[in-house]
Protein backbone atom coordinates (compact mmCIF):
# COMPACT_ATOMS: atom_id res chain seq x y z
CA UNK A 1 0.00 0.00 0.00
CA UNK A 2 1.14 3.42 -1.04
CA UNK A 3 0.82 6.04 1.57
CA UNK A 4 1.04 9.87 0.71
CA UNK A 5 4.23 10.21 1.03
CA UNK A 6 5.50 7.40 -0.57
CA UNK A 7 3.00 7.70 -3.59
CA UNK A 8 4.33 11.20 -4.02
CA UNK A 9 7.97 10.12 -4.39
CA UNK A 10 6.29 7.58 -6.80
CA UNK A 11 5.01 10.16 -8.86
CA UNK A 12 8.32 12.35 -8.93
CA UNK A 13 10.05 9.74 -10.25
CA UNK A 14 9.68 10.11 -13.76
CA UNK A 15 9.60 7.16 -16.02
CA UNK A 16 13.12 7.28 -16.70
CA UNK A 17 15.26 5.60 -19.32
CA UNK A 18 16.55 2.07 -18.74
CA UNK A 19 19.85 3.48 -20.37
CA UNK A 20 20.17 6.39 -18.20
CA UNK A 21 19.62 4.76 -14.91
CA UNK A 22 21.93 1.92 -15.98
CA UNK A 23 24.99 3.91 -16.76
CA UNK A 24 24.19 5.58 -13.08
CA UNK A 25 24.24 2.16 -11.20
CA UNK A 26 27.58 1.59 -12.87
CA UNK A 27 29.56 4.65 -11.97
CA UNK A 28 27.61 4.26 -8.51
CA UNK A 29 29.02 1.05 -7.96
CA UNK A 30 32.33 1.41 -9.11
CA UNK A 31 32.87 4.65 -7.02
CA UNK A 32 32.02 2.08 -3.85
CA UNK A 33 34.64 -0.31 -4.99
CA UNK A 34 37.55 2.18 -5.52
CA UNK A 35 36.80 3.25 -2.16
CA UNK A 36 37.94 -0.15 -1.06
CA UNK A 37 41.21 0.02 -3.02
CA UNK A 38 43.75 1.36 -0.82
CA UNK A 39 42.17 -0.92 2.65
CA UNK A 40 43.57 -4.57 2.81
CA UNK A 41 41.84 -7.57 2.86
CA UNK A 42 42.35 -7.33 7.12
CA UNK A 43 41.32 -3.79 6.43
CA UNK A 44 38.07 -5.12 5.55
CA UNK A 45 36.85 -7.69 7.88
CA UNK A 46 37.28 -6.17 11.22
CA UNK A 47 34.73 -4.06 13.14
CA UNK A 48 36.01 -1.89 15.40
CA UNK A 49 32.54 -1.29 17.46
CA UNK A 50 29.32 -1.78 17.87
CA UNK A 51 28.34 1.23 15.99
CA UNK A 52 30.19 0.76 12.63
CA UNK A 53 30.12 -2.34 10.19
CA UNK A 54 32.94 -4.14 8.31
CA UNK A 55 34.02 -2.82 4.58
CA UNK A 56 33.25 -6.30 3.46
CA UNK A 57 29.55 -6.08 5.29
CA UNK A 58 29.11 -2.53 3.23
CA UNK A 59 29.93 -4.05 -0.05
CA UNK A 60 27.34 -7.08 0.49
CA UNK A 61 24.63 -4.78 2.03
CA UNK A 62 24.27 -2.60 -0.62
CA UNK A 63 24.36 -5.41 -2.87
CA UNK A 64 21.64 -7.07 -0.62
CA UNK A 65 19.53 -4.42 -1.43
CA UNK A 66 19.09 -4.87 -5.34
CA UNK A 67 18.77 -8.66 -4.70
CA UNK A 68 16.14 -8.30 -2.31
CA UNK A 69 13.86 -5.01 -3.39
CA UNK A 70 14.77 -4.62 -7.47
CA UNK A 71 15.78 -8.33 -8.43
CA UNK A 72 13.71 -10.85 -6.92
CA UNK A 73 10.28 -8.67 -7.53
CA UNK A 74 11.24 -8.42 -11.35
CA UNK A 75 12.13 -11.12 -12.27
CA UNK A 76 10.00 -14.57 -12.64
CA UNK A 77 11.47 -17.55 -10.84
CA UNK A 78 14.23 -15.59 -9.17
CA UNK A 79 17.27 -17.53 -7.37
CA UNK A 80 19.39 -15.73 -5.15
CA UNK A 81 23.09 -15.97 -5.51
CA UNK A 82 23.51 -17.17 -2.09
CA UNK A 83 20.12 -17.86 0.50
CA UNK A 84 22.26 -17.24 3.34
CA UNK A 85 22.88 -14.05 2.34
CA UNK A 86 19.26 -13.50 2.85
CA UNK A 87 20.41 -13.24 6.24
CA UNK A 88 23.68 -12.17 6.30
CA UNK A 89 23.21 -9.07 4.92
CA UNK A 90 19.81 -7.84 6.45
CA UNK A 91 20.29 -4.66 8.24
CA UNK A 92 16.93 -3.74 9.64
CA UNK A 93 14.31 -5.23 7.19
CA UNK A 94 11.77 -6.83 9.61
CA UNK A 95 9.34 -7.26 7.01
CA UNK A 96 12.05 -8.90 4.66
CA UNK A 97 13.05 -11.36 7.61
CA UNK A 98 15.58 -11.80 10.72
CA UNK A 99 19.11 -10.29 10.24
CA UNK A 100 22.66 -11.49 11.71
CA UNK A 101 23.59 -9.31 15.09
CA UNK A 102 24.84 -6.22 14.21
CA UNK A 103 27.45 -6.04 17.00
CA UNK A 104 28.26 -9.45 15.39
CA UNK A 105 29.17 -8.25 11.55
CA UNK A 106 33.04 -8.51 12.24
CA UNK A 107 32.74 -12.19 13.22
CA UNK A 108 31.85 -12.83 9.61
CA UNK A 109 35.13 -13.97 8.57
CA UNK A 110 33.41 -16.26 5.93
CA UNK A 111 32.04 -15.28 2.70
CA UNK A 112 35.52 -14.03 2.32
CA UNK A 113 36.39 -10.81 0.80
CA UNK A 114 37.01 -11.92 -2.35
CA UNK A 115 33.47 -13.60 -2.54
CA UNK A 116 31.64 -10.57 -1.85
CA UNK A 117 33.37 -9.00 -4.82
CA UNK A 118 32.09 -12.01 -6.64
CA UNK A 119 28.54 -11.49 -4.79
CA UNK A 120 28.87 -7.50 -6.22
CA UNK A 121 29.65 -8.76 -10.05
CA UNK A 122 26.69 -10.96 -10.12
CA UNK A 123 24.76 -8.97 -9.14
CA UNK A 124 25.58 -6.11 -11.23
CA UNK A 125 25.38 -8.40 -14.37
CA UNK A 126 22.38 -9.32 -13.51
CA UNK A 127 20.51 -5.80 -12.78
CA UNK A 128 22.24 -5.23 -15.93
CA UNK A 129 20.23 -7.77 -17.80
CA UNK A 130 17.26 -6.45 -16.89
CA UNK A 131 17.55 -2.94 -17.22
CA UNK A 132 18.97 -3.96 -21.07
CA UNK A 133 15.85 -6.22 -21.25
CA UNK A 134 13.25 -2.20 -20.87
CA UNK A 135 13.29 0.80 -22.95
CA UNK A 136 11.80 2.21 -20.25
CA UNK A 137 11.10 1.75 -16.71
CA UNK A 138 7.78 3.06 -14.55
CA UNK A 139 7.52 5.30 -11.88
CA UNK A 140 7.99 2.75 -8.77
CA UNK A 141 10.66 0.69 -10.66
CA UNK A 142 12.53 4.30 -11.28
CA UNK A 143 12.07 4.91 -7.41
CA UNK A 144 13.13 1.24 -5.83
CA UNK A 145 16.15 1.70 -8.16
CA UNK A 146 16.93 5.90 -7.22
CA UNK A 147 16.31 4.24 -3.52
CA UNK A 148 18.83 1.93 -4.24
CA UNK A 149 21.58 4.08 -5.71
CA UNK A 150 21.33 6.61 -2.76
CA UNK A 151 21.46 4.01 -0.43
CA UNK A 152 24.63 2.69 -2.19
CA UNK A 153 25.89 6.45 -1.77
CA UNK A 154 25.07 6.50 2.31
CA UNK A 155 26.74 3.78 2.33
CA UNK A 156 29.97 4.78 0.80
CA UNK A 157 29.99 7.79 3.28
CA UNK A 158 29.69 5.59 6.07
CA UNK A 159 32.05 3.18 4.98
CA UNK A 160 34.88 6.33 4.98
CA UNK A 161 33.29 7.12 8.51
CA UNK A 162 33.81 3.51 9.76
CA UNK A 163 37.19 3.23 8.26
CA UNK A 164 38.26 6.12 10.03
CA UNK A 165 37.34 4.77 13.55
CA UNK A 166 38.92 1.33 12.63
CA UNK A 167 42.55 2.87 11.83
CA UNK A 168 41.86 5.13 14.56
CA UNK A 169 42.06 2.15 16.80
CA UNK A 170 45.02 1.14 15.78
CA UNK A 171 47.96 2.53 17.90
CA UNK A 172 50.13 3.08 14.59
CA UNK A 173 47.65 5.48 13.28
CA UNK A 174 47.63 4.43 10.20
CA UNK A 175 46.39 6.79 7.15
CA UNK A 176 43.97 5.02 4.89
CA UNK A 177 45.35 7.04 2.18
CA UNK A 178 48.98 9.18 1.50
CA UNK A 179 47.91 11.16 -1.88
CA UNK A 180 45.16 12.88 -0.65
CA UNK A 181 44.29 16.50 -1.59
CA UNK A 182 46.28 18.63 0.71
CA UNK A 183 43.53 21.06 2.63
CA UNK A 184 44.54 24.32 1.33
CA UNK A 185 46.03 26.33 4.47
CA UNK A 186 44.14 29.86 4.71
CA UNK A 187 43.93 31.86 8.00
CA UNK A 188 40.12 31.92 7.76
CA UNK A 189 37.70 34.31 8.67
CA UNK A 190 35.63 36.21 11.44
CA UNK A 191 32.80 34.85 12.78
CA UNK A 192 29.99 36.98 11.63
CA UNK A 193 25.90 37.11 11.89
CA UNK A 194 23.24 36.63 8.95
CA UNK A 195 19.73 37.62 10.50
CA UNK A 196 16.53 36.71 8.91
CA UNK A 197 13.03 37.83 9.47
CA UNK A 198 10.89 35.90 11.03
CA UNK A 199 8.05 34.69 8.37
CA UNK A 200 5.61 31.86 6.86
CA UNK A 201 7.93 29.62 4.07
CA UNK A 202 7.11 26.36 2.94
CA UNK A 203 9.88 23.36 3.98
CA UNK A 204 10.37 20.32 2.38
CA UNK A 205 10.99 19.17 -0.71
CA UNK A 206 9.42 19.85 -4.04
CA UNK A 207 10.40 18.83 -7.36
CA UNK A 208 10.31 15.74 -9.60
CA UNK A 209 13.82 14.11 -8.73
CA UNK A 210 14.79 12.08 -6.00
CA UNK A 211 14.06 12.54 -2.62
CA UNK A 212 13.82 9.81 0.92
CA UNK A 213 10.27 9.96 2.29
CA UNK A 214 11.30 11.47 5.13
CA UNK A 215 11.89 14.85 3.20
CA UNK A 216 8.16 15.18 2.65
CA UNK A 217 5.44 16.24 2.88
CA UNK A 218 6.36 19.52 1.96
CA UNK A 219 4.57 22.33 4.28
CA UNK A 220 4.19 25.68 5.21
CA UNK A 221 6.20 26.74 8.97
CA UNK A 222 6.24 29.60 10.38
CA UNK A 223 9.71 30.71 11.50
CA UNK A 224 10.85 34.09 14.41
CA UNK A 225 13.30 36.38 13.64
CA UNK A 226 17.09 34.34 14.00
CA UNK A 227 20.69 34.99 13.12
CA UNK A 228 22.79 32.01 11.74
CA UNK A 229 26.39 32.29 12.05
CA UNK A 230 28.38 32.98 8.88
CA UNK A 231 30.64 29.59 9.02
CA UNK A 232 31.74 26.72 11.09
CA UNK A 233 33.28 26.21 14.94
CA UNK A 234 36.45 25.66 14.23
CA UNK A 235 38.73 24.14 16.47
CA UNK A 236 41.01 26.91 17.52
CA UNK A 237 37.39 28.11 18.97
CA UNK A 238 36.31 24.88 20.33
CA UNK A 239 40.29 24.84 22.35
CA UNK A 240 39.02 27.81 23.66
CA UNK A 241 35.97 26.75 25.30
CA UNK A 242 38.03 23.43 26.37
CA UNK A 243 40.95 25.83 27.94
CA UNK A 244 37.78 27.08 29.92
CA UNK A 245 37.07 24.00 31.40
CA UNK A 246 33.92 23.06 29.25
CA UNK A 247 34.63 19.60 29.60
CA UNK A 248 34.55 20.35 33.37
CA UNK A 249 31.46 22.60 33.91
CA UNK A 250 28.03 20.90 34.32
CA UNK A 251 26.25 24.17 34.27
CA UNK A 252 26.88 23.87 30.12
CA UNK A 253 25.69 20.40 29.38
CA UNK A 254 22.09 18.96 29.23
CA UNK A 255 22.06 16.34 31.90
CA UNK A 256 22.09 13.09 29.98
CA UNK A 257 25.11 14.78 27.90
CA UNK A 258 27.00 15.49 31.38
CA UNK A 259 26.20 11.85 32.09
CA UNK A 260 28.05 10.75 28.85
CA UNK A 261 31.25 13.35 29.97
CA UNK A 262 31.51 11.68 33.14
CA UNK A 263 30.55 7.84 31.89
CA UNK A 264 32.76 8.35 28.77
CA UNK A 265 35.71 10.56 30.34
CA UNK A 266 35.11 13.00 27.36
CA UNK A 267 38.28 15.47 27.18
CA UNK A 268 38.22 16.54 23.76
CA UNK A 269 36.24 16.03 20.33
CA UNK A 270 36.44 12.44 19.33
CA UNK A 271 39.76 12.28 17.06
CA UNK A 272 42.07 14.88 18.98
CA UNK A 273 44.88 13.43 20.44
CA UNK A 274 47.84 15.57 22.88
CA UNK A 275 51.27 14.65 22.35
CA UNK A 276 53.71 16.15 23.84
CA UNK A 277 51.79 19.22 24.91
CA UNK A 278 50.43 19.37 21.41
CA UNK A 279 47.28 18.53 19.90
CA UNK A 280 46.73 16.33 17.00
CA UNK A 281 44.21 15.18 15.06
CA UNK A 282 43.51 11.69 13.52
CA UNK A 283 42.39 12.16 10.13
CA UNK A 284 41.85 9.84 6.83
CA UNK A 285 45.62 11.26 5.96
CA UNK A 286 47.13 9.56 9.04
CA UNK A 287 47.71 12.03 12.30
CA UNK A 288 48.69 15.62 11.49
CA UNK A 289 48.79 18.85 13.93
CA UNK A 290 45.86 19.88 14.61
CA UNK A 291 44.77 22.75 12.11
CA UNK A 292 43.00 25.59 14.64
CA UNK A 293 41.86 27.54 11.37
CA UNK A 294 39.75 24.24 10.18
CA UNK A 295 35.84 22.99 11.46
CA UNK A 296 35.94 21.39 14.37
CA UNK A 297 34.76 17.65 13.58
CA UNK A 298 33.14 14.60 15.18
CA UNK A 299 31.42 16.74 18.32
CA UNK A 300 28.37 14.57 19.25
CA UNK A 301 25.36 16.82 19.88
CA UNK A 302 26.10 16.66 23.25
CA UNK A 303 29.35 18.52 23.11
CA UNK A 304 27.96 20.80 20.14
CA UNK A 305 25.16 21.76 22.53
CA UNK A 306 27.63 22.86 25.40
CA UNK A 307 29.45 24.69 23.26
CA UNK A 308 26.98 26.79 22.14
CA UNK A 309 25.66 27.46 25.72
CA UNK A 310 29.18 28.35 26.49
CA UNK A 311 28.78 30.96 23.73
CA UNK A 312 25.39 31.96 25.03
CA UNK A 313 23.78 31.25 21.35
CA UNK A 314 22.07 27.82 20.42
CA UNK A 315 22.08 25.41 18.00
CA UNK A 316 20.08 26.26 14.47
CA UNK A 317 16.56 24.37 13.90
CA UNK A 318 16.13 22.57 11.33
CA UNK A 319 14.13 24.90 9.41
CA UNK A 320 16.13 27.71 10.21
CA UNK A 321 19.07 26.60 8.36
CA UNK A 322 16.67 25.24 5.51
CA UNK A 323 15.62 28.77 5.03
CA UNK A 324 19.57 30.03 5.10
CA UNK A 325 20.51 27.89 2.74
CA UNK A 326 17.80 29.31 0.32
CA UNK A 327 19.14 29.71 -3.38
CA UNK A 328 22.82 28.43 -2.21
CA UNK A 329 24.18 26.64 -5.23
CA UNK A 330 25.04 22.71 -4.14
CA UNK A 331 28.68 23.17 -4.61
CA UNK A 332 31.26 22.37 -1.67
CA UNK A 333 33.78 20.35 0.19
CA UNK A 334 32.52 16.82 -1.02
CA UNK A 335 33.67 13.43 -1.58
CA UNK A 336 34.81 14.27 -4.94
CA UNK A 337 37.14 17.06 -3.88
CA UNK A 338 39.38 14.18 -2.47
CA UNK A 339 40.22 16.17 0.70
CA UNK A 340 37.89 13.47 3.23
CA UNK A 341 38.89 16.51 5.65
CA UNK A 342 37.13 19.50 6.29
CA UNK A 343 38.73 22.48 4.94
CA UNK A 344 38.76 26.55 6.27
CA UNK A 345 36.46 28.83 5.85
CA UNK A 346 37.71 31.68 3.66
CA UNK A 347 37.05 34.60 1.01
CA UNK A 348 33.81 35.27 2.79
CA UNK A 349 31.18 37.80 0.11
CA UNK A 350 29.42 38.42 3.76
CA UNK A 351 26.28 37.89 1.29
CA UNK A 352 25.35 34.73 2.54
CA UNK A 353 26.51 31.83 4.99
CA UNK A 354 29.67 29.71 4.26
CA UNK A 355 30.14 25.88 4.16
CA UNK A 356 26.49 25.55 4.40
CA UNK A 357 27.08 22.76 2.21
CA UNK A 358 29.54 20.17 2.30
CA UNK A 359 32.54 19.77 4.75
CA UNK A 360 30.97 18.70 8.04
CA UNK A 361 27.15 17.69 8.84
CA UNK A 362 25.75 20.68 10.66
CA UNK A 363 23.74 19.30 13.86
CA UNK A 364 19.98 21.07 14.47
CA UNK A 365 18.21 21.20 17.68
CA UNK A 366 15.26 19.50 15.98
CA UNK A 367 14.71 16.31 17.31
CA UNK A 368 14.11 13.34 14.26
CA UNK A 369 10.52 12.96 14.06
CA UNK A 370 7.88 13.22 10.52
CA UNK A 371 7.00 16.24 9.12
CA UNK A 372 3.10 17.45 9.43
CA UNK A 373 1.14 14.20 7.05
CA UNK A 374 3.73 11.87 6.99
CA UNK A 375 3.14 8.09 6.84
CA UNK A 376 5.31 5.50 6.60
CA UNK A 377 4.60 2.57 3.80
CA UNK A 378 3.79 -0.60 4.99
CA UNK A 379 6.08 -2.07 2.81
CA UNK A 380 9.53 -3.24 3.94
CA UNK A 381 10.84 -0.37 1.90
CA UNK A 382 8.55 1.91 4.32
CA UNK A 383 11.32 1.05 6.96
CA UNK A 384 14.48 2.98 5.56
CA UNK A 385 13.14 6.09 7.42
CA UNK A 386 10.36 6.18 9.68
CA UNK A 387 10.91 3.71 12.07
CA UNK A 388 14.26 5.45 13.25
CA UNK A 389 12.28 8.70 14.44
CA UNK A 390 12.53 8.87 17.79
CA UNK A 391 15.89 9.61 20.13
CA UNK A 392 17.88 11.05 17.52
CA UNK A 393 18.49 15.07 16.23
CA UNK A 394 18.94 15.99 12.76
CA UNK A 395 22.09 17.26 10.77
CA UNK A 396 21.84 19.25 7.57
CA UNK A 397 24.34 19.92 4.91
CA UNK A 398 26.71 16.93 4.14
CA UNK A 399 30.00 16.63 4.34
CA UNK A 400 33.37 16.03 2.82
CA UNK A 401 32.78 12.40 2.28
CA UNK A 402 29.92 13.19 0.92
CA UNK A 403 28.96 12.47 -3.01
CA UNK A 404 28.07 15.75 -4.36
CA UNK A 405 25.21 14.48 -6.07
CA UNK A 406 23.54 12.84 -3.16
CA UNK A 407 22.92 16.04 -1.02
CA UNK A 408 19.97 18.36 -1.27
CA UNK A 409 19.38 21.31 0.93
CA UNK A 410 16.10 19.39 1.87
CA UNK A 411 18.37 16.04 2.88
CA UNK A 412 17.54 15.38 6.53
CA UNK A 413 20.72 13.32 7.75
CA UNK A 414 20.11 11.55 11.99
CA UNK A 415 22.11 10.36 14.67
CA UNK A 416 21.82 9.86 18.41
CA UNK A 417 22.88 12.95 20.57
CA UNK A 418 25.91 10.88 22.29
CA UNK A 419 27.23 9.71 18.66
CA UNK A 420 30.63 11.62 17.32
CA UNK A 421 32.24 8.90 14.64
CA UNK A 422 30.42 10.54 11.91
CA UNK A 423 32.05 13.94 10.20
CA UNK A 424 29.50 16.16 12.34
CA UNK A 425 30.32 19.68 13.53
CA UNK A 426 28.45 22.89 14.41
CA UNK A 427 27.39 26.21 12.94
CA UNK A 428 25.74 28.55 15.94
CA UNK A 429 22.46 30.37 15.85
CA UNK A 430 20.85 32.67 18.32
CA UNK A 431 17.69 35.02 18.52
CA UNK A 432 16.89 38.34 18.35
CA UNK A 433 18.97 40.70 21.02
Amino acid sequence: MLTPSTAQQVQQSETASAQTLLERFLHIRTITETLCEPLSTEDCAVQSMADASPTKWHLAHVTWYFETFLLEPEMSNYAWVDDSYQVLFNSYYNLVGPQHPRPKRGLLTRPSLASIFSYRAEVDRRVCELLDSREKLGPALTYILELGLNHEQQHQELLLMDVKHLLSSNPLFPAYRTDLNVVPKHPGTALVWHEYAGSEYWLGHTGSDFCFDNELPRHKTLGQDFALASRLVNNGEFLAFMDDRGYQRPELWLSDGWTSVCEKQWKAPYYWRKQNGHWYEFTLGGLAELDLTSPVAHLSYYEADAYASWTNARLPREAEWELAAGSTAVDGNFLETDLLHPATAHGNDGVAPQQILGDLWEWTQSPYTPYPGYRSSQSAVGEYNGKFMANQYVLRGGACVTPRNHIRKTYRNFFYPHTHWHFSGLRLARDPR
